[in-house]
């Protein structure tokens, strides 16, 4: 898994991921990653991300994970 931002589905930067974890751009764990899922650390699917590599864009149904639709 390689480091990189998380962008909305609207283009917006709202958090990053560093190995198999997602951070928010204030550097507090939200999510585990595990290839395109997002998880909470309790191990719940809450989400998936359009792409696995590089800088990623959030699938729309995921944006309210991170406050950017409501």
């Amino acid at each position: 898994m390689m480091d990189g931002k998380v962008y909305s589905s609207d283009g917006h930067h709202v958090a990053h991921v560093r190995g198999n974890q997602i951070y928010d751009l204030a550097g507090k764990k939200l999510y585990d990653l595990r290839g395109q899922k997002i998880y909470k650390p309790t191990g719940e699917l809450v989400g998936y991300l359009n792409s696995a590599a590089g800088d990623r864009r959030l699938d729309k149904s995921a944006d309210r994970l991170f406050g950017t639709r409501k």
